[in-house]
């Protein structure tokens, strides 16, 4: 009877190679037409097979019912993909019949080529009217179009140059590290061999962390929970995806745990910066407070007005809020006020202090009582006494478990260098990245949301699977294209930096940055998108001449090697030439969604109309108020648009020229990438302006305006009196001190010391 036999000691097995080595440099290029090809021969296991015992694994939909319930249900005509969908149909059908036109046109008469154009217009208007009805033969059908556009497009020579492999080359590193300076109490050094039932957390919460799969503690939470139960004020800084949410969620729940409350009153307050991120925080405290009596409420922006009202009325334990909706239900929504909140938490705190969210945070701040435990918590956090002052922090503890922009530590940096005169190249520059190099699980990172819906657009003309998210869609569409990502329905999501903080979206494994963000900080919460708990992760940033000081100061602080990738000139090329072919598509989906809009705002105001008309005036609602009017608003707005214009562009003809080139239709690829980068660069100007203002320690937020220091004028002497009075030197200091000088004492006619009270020592010596 033969036997398998197994491998001995003294035997050599070659070791797998690491996910993040260089080998991934010398793989072959595939096309994604390729790969779909690829993806349907079948393999040593069916790509349809699945366990069919699903309940030891642990899924958390549950927690987001409730969210799902509050979304407004409002379907749009035809979403974004299908118009891109239908302008590539269309586009397919007519270089069909141009290419049956130049085959046909020696050989036969005109007449019939319209007869064939005839049947083909038919043809498209049958399977307009088919609608989804498609059977499996259609989509087969659909498939083959799809090869054949991608064919027409790229030729064999062109796929042989498409083929040629980036180089990639180690970016060296110049300069000195420098280490951040030391403040408040140090909490920093923490057990290493602390685990959660070390954490004298209770039986529920135990419970919670196994059914979620928590095994050991983070670094994060080992140094935050022990402090967060003795009631400390926290200021807590760890890189992107180390597990911040539970590191303050955890303290918290046991704190609730442990002192029950007496009467329906709102206790604890979490603050974060975006819609998307407060979702993420109310699902993670939800499936920690499982198995205790603990509520949870979410109230951001987005969702139903009505049912967050009747929630805050019930006063729930915990509510995870953004700074807008909750100041709305503070001054709108009877019988809910923060007068009991006994801990206030700032998850991503660098952002929620910063100008965009400084009036709003004063009135919450105002409105919370004083008595409280503050925690604050972000990647790149302000050291700023300003900043941590005017959230009235008492004695906090410093917990910085990384440095103040450390990027995660098993990311890979990588930067494309762009060339003056070459400013429009970026476009091609991504699309050559994503149909070459990153073809799925990958996060796009614009500046602006005009340029993520173009970016978009294009990709998906081009046949890639793309979503989008960023600020001018609904609620309804951002969870939507987050839930298609997690999902793998979509391979790419172009976003903004709405999605830059906190998300955390498994299986990310490449970010690329159309632009370099506003800052270095910016720059960390991006690449942070990937990486995460301790995964392998990449970053891809596209660099122009005027960002080069960003680069270098990125370099300088990496502890892994940062890379410099080249991407061939040809491949750049023929991307740049398919842009411009696609340029005319672009502007018809764009088209269309105009034409749709403009459908469902008159259908809107006719329905409002209609709203009026019919109710009473018993029924009518009062206006909603705000802490501001809404001139102040606007007046505020207003103020930071002309700041930003101030800056960037210094001087009215620039200024004119530019408001002139905003307004035309069609602007070149060099314009828009300019744009892109001008928005980056008034942001970073005006933070600079910001840093370089004198700081003032403040214990309170300022409710009056600070006046500006009038200039001394330089014609006026000072009174030999004034100088004197007002010299606060060292030397001065020391001569007040001491009394007049020998010269002083001459000038002013006073009679010189003798002896002074100086006894003599004589009669303590020994006889």
């Amino acid at each position: 009877m033969d036997l398998i036999r197994t491998i001995d000691d003294d035997v050599e097995v070659p070791d797998e190679p690491d996910s993040a080595s260089d080998d991934e440099d010398d793989q072959p290029i595939v096309l994604s037409k390729e790969k779909r090809a690829l993806k349907g021969r079948t393999g040593d296991f069916s790509a349809d097979f699945e366990f069919g015992e699903r309940d030891g694994l642990y899924s958390g939909d549950w927690a987001m019912d409730d969210v799902m319930a509050q979304l407004k249900k409002r379907k749009a005509a035809t979403t974004l993909d299908e118009k891109i969908e239908k302008v590539r149909k269309k586009r397919k059908i007519e270089e069909k019949s141009q290419k049956n036109k130049k085959t046909e046109a020696p050989v036969t008469k005109p007449e019939p080529d319209d007869d064939d154009e005839e049947e083909i217009d038919e043809e498209e208007n049958d399977k307009e009217e088919d609608g989804n009805e498609e059977s499996a033969a259609d989509v087969v059908e659909e498939d083959d179009d799809d090869d054949e556009v991608e064919e027409d497009e790229f030729s064999s020579g062109d796929e042989e140059v498409l083929k040629k492999a980036d180089t990639v080359r180690e970016k060296p590193k110049k300069g000195k590290r420098k280490i951040p300076e030391a403040f408040f109490e140090d909490a920093s050094q923490y057990d290493d061999n602390l685990t959660f039932p070390d954490m004298n957390l209770s039986r529920p919460l135990l419970k919670a962390i196994t059914t979620m799969g928590f095994k050991q503690p983070t670094p994060i939470q080992k140094a935050c929970v022990p402090v967060g139960l003795l009631g400390k004020d926290i200021c807590a800084c760890a890189a992107t995806g180390t597990g911040k949410t539970a590191a303050f969620m955890l303290p918290v729940l046991e704190r609730l745990i442990y002192k029950p409350r007496e009467t329906q009153v709102t206790r604890v307050l979490v603050l974060v910066p975006t819609r998307e991120l407060g979702i993420q925080v109310h699902t993670v405290a939800r499936e920690l407070a499982q198995f205790t009596s603990i509520s949870t409420c979410l109230a951001v922006g987005g969702l139903d007005l009505k049912s967050q009202e009747a929630a805050l009325r019930a006063g729930p334990d915990v509510l995870i809020a953004t700074p807008g909706r909750l100041i709305d239900h503070l001054h709108n929504t009877p019988s809910f006020e923060l007068s009991q909140i006994e801990i206030l938490i700032l998850d991503e705190a660098d952002r929620m202090l910063d100008e965009y969210f400084e009036e709003q945070m004063k009135e919450i701040i105002r409105m919370c009582s004083y008595q409280r435990q503050t925690m604050l918590f972000s990647a790149t956090m302000s050291e700023e006494v300003k900043d941590l002052a005017s959230v009235s922090l008492k004695q906090p503890v410093r917990i910085f478990v990384n440095s103040n922009t450390d990027v995660a530590p098993y990311l890979r940096q990588e930067f494309v260098r762009i060339r003056p005169n070459k400013e429009g190249d970026r476009e091609a520059i991504v699309a050559a990245l994503l149909t070459r190099t990153f073809q799925d699980h990958v996060m796009l990172f614009t500046q602006t949301k005009k340029q993520a819906h173009r970016m978009h657009i294009l990709l998906g003309l081009m046949g890639l699977k793309v979503g989008e998210l960023h600020g001018n869609l609904s609620q309804t569409q951002r969870l939507e294209s987050l839930r298609r990502f997690k999902d793998e329905q979509i391979d790419i999501l172009v976003a903004t930096d709405v999605a830059a903080r906190g998300l955390d979206i498994d299986g990310v494994k490449t970010v690329i940055n159309f632009t370099m963000p506003n800052t270095a900080k910016h720059y960390v919460h991006r690449v942070g998108r990937t990486a995460r708990a301790g995964k392998v992760g990449r970053s891809v940033s596209l660099v122009g001449e005027t960002e080069r000081k960003m680069l270098k100061e990125i370099v300088k602080k990496a502890k892994t090697p940062v890379k410099a990738r080249v991407v061939p000139q040809e491949v750049i090329l023929k991307f740049r030439d398919l842009i411009e072919r696609l340029e005319k598509d672009v502007y018809a989906v764009l088209r269309l969604e105009k034409e749709e809009k403009a459908m469902a705002h008159s259908e809107a105001q006719i329905s409002l109309a209609q709203k009026r008309i019919t109710q009473s005036a018993d029924e009518k609602q009062p206006p909603r108020t705000w802490f501001q009017t809404h001139e102040e608003r606007k007046k505020d707005r207003m103020a930071k648009v002309l700041q930003d214009f101030d800056f960037a562009l210094r001087g009215k003809k620039k200024r004119a020229e530019f408001l002139k080139q905003g307004k035309r239709k069609e602007l070149t690829a060099e314009e828009r990438a300019q744009f892109e980068v001008l928005k980056s660069q008034m942001y970073a100007e005006r933070a600079a302006k910001r840093d370089r203002k004198p700081k003032r320690a403040r214990v309170v937020p300022e409710d009056e305006p600070v006046q500006k220091a009038k200039k001394p004028n330089k014609s006026r002497k000072k009174s030999v009196f004034d100088k004197e009075l007002t010299n606060t030197s060292k030397k001065t200091l020391k001569q007040y001190r001491a009394g007049p000088s020998f010269e002083d004492r001459k000038r002013l006619g006073l009679p010189n010391k003798k002896g002074g009270r100086f006894k003599s020592k004589s009669k303590f010596k020994r006889r």
